[in-house]
């Protein structure tokens, strides 16, 4: 990924130049090119605007209220205008010049499909991102409970109850309470997220230094802290927890310095460190464990062997970097995206050509996320838009969620029934949930 780039995925005309409304109902701020570090000064100057904007549930939206509380009745321009502007206008990043429009194989689509239904958008949760090209920041731990970044804490928002609570405070000094080797007792000050993964337990943030921050849920305090790498391109990318063979907890790290390294959090120990020749941008374990698919800095895709981190093949067909990788649970089925505004969809048994090439409306696809069962694929783009594709029937019908903001990260819980997604704006920042559909009819009989 780009290490020295300040550039922010944006639109290129601000909104304030395109609507001509009362200060109180503009889309403050929305150019989405600032980076959280100047964040909040910025914050407070819209902070007058935060009462005027509420929540926003199922029962609001059959009515006819914006999902997100924007007043459109109120401004001089229509939700469908605006949506054409930002499609003409919106500026995706490419390493690679042109890339997201050299494309002619991608697969026609049939839009309408209701797979999730909108459930409800809470404005008390602030998701932020960090770096423009990192996405992965909202992380579902069951339907009812969800983790994201909040620009320097880590928040655990329940649906169930509507209540955020505060799990990681960096801002200052984070330091482990619990001693094991190799661990940094020292811990980190003011440590910047990059990256955020959550699986039953286990809480790992990884920062823009290089660093690694493990809490356990259910325990006070972080239990872990080491550093990947000092050297200066060392921001973790990624970051994935799995179970190894034996059942116990491991997870691997994505860095920048081209390090893939592989932590048994049973031992608190790094057990495997493979190395190549270009910033791995994301990392996916196969789910027998055997194969990892590694995408970063480069047009071709690996994948390796797990215990060797020798290439079995390649992934060849992008033509910009990739950000997003994802198995699909029958253990064959590959996802990949990329900033040539592209998912692939690979079999592992025939790697030859992609089986599908699904493209999005504005920009990169920076996140891939696939149901438990398989039923649905997720595919985000950097802004707007997040694509479910119905997976069982050959990507053929997508639902195409379609909302204003940057997308900061997309989680499905873990039995497949809410769909969340992180959005950062300085007025419109939200948590967006969305409910499974489920046909009931056969209860009719039952009555």
């Amino acid at each position: 990924m780009s290490y020295h780039e300040e550039v922010m995925e944006y639109p290129a005309a601000d909104v304030d130049e395109m609507v001509d409304a009362d200060e109180d109902v503009l889309f403050a701020g929305r150019v989405m090119g600032d980076s959280e570090s100047d964040g909040d000064e910025e914050e407070d100057e819209y902070d007058h605007l935060d009462h005027k904007i509420t929540d926003t549930c199922a029962a609001e939206a059959r009515k006819g209220k914006d999902i997100q509380g924007i007043p459109w009745e109120r401004l001089s321009i229509s939700r469908e205008k605006y949506r054409q502007t930002r499609l003409e206008h919106y500026k995706n990043y490419e390493n690679i010049p042109q890339s997201g429009e050299a494309l002619k194989e991608c697969k026609l689509t049939r839009k309408g499909g209701s797979y999730y239904e909108f459930w409800q958008n809470t404005r008390s949760v602030k998701s932020t991102i960090l770096h423009f090209q990192l996405r992965n920041l909202v992380w579902a731990r069951s339907k009812h409970d969800v983790y994201l970044m909040s620009h320097y804490s880590i928040i655990h928002w329940s649906s169930l109850s509507s209540k955020k609570t505060e799990v990681l405070n960096v801002s200052g000094h984070v330091a482990p309470r619990e001693k094991h080797p190799g661990s940094l007792l020292e811990g980190f000050t003011q440590t910047q997220i990059s990256t955020l993964a959550v699986r039953d337990n286990l809480l790992i943030a990884g920062g823009f230094q290089g660093e690694l921050i493990c809490k356990d849920l259910d325990r006070p305090g972080v239990s872990f802290c080491t550093r990947t790498t000092y050297d200066d391109n060392a921001i973790t990318n990624a970051i994935e927890i799995y179970n190894g063979p034996s059942g116990s907890v491991h997870f691997t790290a994505s860095n920048n310095d081209g390090g893939v390294r592989d932590f048994d959090m049973e031992r608190f120990q790094l057990v495997k460190h493979f190395s190549y020749p270009w910033p791995v941008n994301h990392t996916s374990l196969s789910p027998d464990g055997k194969v990892i698919a590694i995408v970063g800095d480069n047009l071709d895709g690996m994948l390796v062997d797990s215990s060797t981190g020798k290439t079995i093949s390649h992934l060849r067909g992008h033509l910009d970097f990739s950000f997003a990788s994802a198995w699909h649970p029958n253990g064959y089925t590959l996802a990949t995206g990329n900033q040539d505004k592209t998912s692939r969809v690979w079999d592992f048994r025939n790697l030859s050509k992609s089986v599908a090439v699904l493209k999005g409306n504005l920009g990169a696809i920076r996140s891939i996320r696939f149901t438990s069962d398989g039923q649905f694929m997720a595919m985000a783009e950097p802004a707007d838009f997040v694509h479910v594709y119905d997976v069982k029937n050959g990507y053929e019908k997508e639902q195409e969620i379609d909302f204003f903001g940057e997308i900061s990260g997309v989680s499905f819980s873990p039995d497949t029934d809410s769909l969340f997604i992180g959005i950062w704006d300085r007025t419109y920042g939200s948590l967006l949930q969305y409910n499974r559909c489920r046909n009931y009819s056969y209860l009719d009989s039952l009555m």
